[in-house]
């Protein structure tokens, strides 16, 4: 008998759609997720990648923002990874990982979520004050 093959895990589009999906239905709870947004660091040709580079477009820079302030958070941003990548090492690019330091030094909350439940999570967590980010020594 052949075994069924399980479903590859979603992409990150999927996900995000999954985690905007949920910010609208908890935006009773917590009206600040009125504020979280997608940051459009993907270009799909070499002329739109030139053009959005001279525009300002940054390499690496996280997918999402809730600037929202939540002591002694100034905002949060998130790097949105697929599930299936948590237990990949080199999960993220180096220049997602220089970002992250950069917007931690700067006084905001910046993590990688693996999937829209984790970012669900961490996202509430940040908004009842009870997030808490790992530092490495």
């Amino acid at each position: 008998m052949r075994r069924k093959r399980q479903p590859p895990f979603p992409s990150e589009l999927q996900e995000q759609i999954a985690l905007f999906a949920w910010a609208s239905l908890n935006h009773p709870r917590y009206p600040e997720l009125a504020l979280l947004y997608h940051i459009n660091n993907n270009s799909r040709s070499a002329f739109r990648g030139r053009l959005n580079k001279r525009a300002g477009l940054k390499r690496g820079f996280p997918d999402l923002c809730l600037p929202v302030a939540r002591p002694p958070f100034n905002s949060l941003y998130i790097e949105l990874k697929r599930p299936s990548a948590a237990w990949r090492v080199g999960a993220i690019r180096k220049e997602q990982a220089e970002w992250l330091a950069a917007l931690i030094l700067a006084g905001n909350a910046a993590l990688v979520a693996y999937g829209a439940e984790d970012a669900a999570r961490r996202i509430t967590a940040y908004l009842d004050g009870t997030l808490f980010l790992e530092t490495r020594d």
